[in-house]
């Protein structure tokens, strides 16, 4: 797909808003005031969520928990995930820290997020990088297979919890091993007690997302992950994706720069963008793979269907790749293919 890199539509920066005293007072708060956006998100949330979800209970009716599982899933909770995936990799509340354990904690439980998201994804995801070491490593799946999907799906579902708490202890971070312990456990007691006021409504506003954001982040991790370069798997340049140019990155502060995000994990979502555009060269030097117009989610879904023509329409020709559609479509299959267990490891660092 001919693209003008001169062009991305992407948003290059974070919103701006009028100086008034509530954006100041907001500012004040924070370590970067271009994250006044998650303080207005975080309002938004609680101000859509907690009163749907008092009225499940006192007014149950499965209309209502329709309506309330569309206002959880698909509309709010893409982007207070990745408003939390950036919370977890920058310092947010400089002033009343304490609001820095207790904002994931409130946004986990009114979405179903897992509350050991930290602790699995900056503890472990990062510093594997998607080796065999990564409990959500794609490395060992053919990526175009969806009964391997449904496999580590299944292997995240019932062995992630105590795979990472012997992850963290093995590494030295028994703190760490015990917090995603017990505040899942506590997340999941608290569904149980729930259970005993009204099942039904609890099963629609708690059990439910409890299920679907996990595999919503599954498949999404699939798709960051899908493509690899088996010669170099430790490699960020080599085993992950960036998609530009679509609605998602407008959605969920830029996290299509998948492999800009992996190369600097500390980068400000903000700043993804630019960085691409700066980095282009070395980009096609290290054969990336980017799309345009379609999100992670889109990318597996589309390799479920092994539908590799369409993946070679939406795939982006970085300056001086002259491929043909079936020479992209003959490297994506290459990329997704199984690496053996012997292949070449080790985390790279990039530059």
């Amino acid at each position: 797909m001919a693209v003008s890199f001169s062009n991305i539509t992407d948003p290059m920066a974070a919103p701006e808003y009028a100086p008034s005293r509530f954006q100041k007072a907001i500012e004040s708060v924070l370590y970067d005031p271009r994250d006044a956006v998650f303080v207005r998100l975080t309002l938004r949330a609680l101000l859509v969520m907690v009163p749907l979800l008092i009225s499940l209970y006192v007014w149950f009716s499965w209309w209502l928990a329709a309506v309330v599982l569309v206002a959880q899933l698909p509309l709010m909770a893409p982007p207070v995930i990745l408003m939390l995936h950036n919370t977890m990799h920058r310092p947010f509340f400089k002033k009343h820290r304490w609001l820095n354990r207790v904002h994931p904690y409130a946004m986990s439980g009114l979405f179903g997020i897992p509350t050991g998201y930290m602790e699995h994804h900056v503890a472990m995801h990062h510093v594997e990088n998607n080796l065999r070491g990564d409990l959500s490593s794609t490395m060992q799946y053919q990526r175009d297979n969806v009964v391997h999907w449904l496999a580590y799906v299944s292997r995240f579902f019932f062995t992630s919890h105590l795979g990472l708490s012997r992850y963290l202890v093995s590494k030295g971070r028994g703190a760490l091993a015990r917090r995603a312990m017990l505040s899942d456990a506590g997340h999941v007691s608290l569904m149980v007690a729930l259970c005993f006021v009204d099942w039904r409504a609890t099963l629609m506003g708690f059990i439910v997302p409890y299920v679907m954001i996990r595999v919503m982040m599954m498949v999404g991790n699939w798709g960051q992950h899908a493509f690899i370069d088996a010669d170099r798997p430790g490699d960020s340049y080599a085993n992950s994706i960036t998609c530009i140019n679509g609605s998602y990155n407008a959605r969920c502060f830029n996290d299509g720069y998948h492999i800009g995000h992996h190369v600097k994990q500390n980068r400000h979502w903000s700043e993804m963008p630019k960085d691409f555009l700066d980095n282009l060269e070395r980009y096609r030097a290290e054969q990336c793979i980017v799309f345009e117009k379609i999100d992670f989610f889109v990318v597996s879904m589309l390799l479920f269907g092994r539908q590799y023509g369409l993946l070679a329409r939406f795939f982006v020709r970085l300056p001086g790749d002259l491929r043909t559609d079936t020479e992209i479509i003959e490297f994506l299959k290459l990329r997704t293919r199984r690496c053996p267990a012997d292949g070449a490891e080790g985390v790279v660092v990039n530059a």
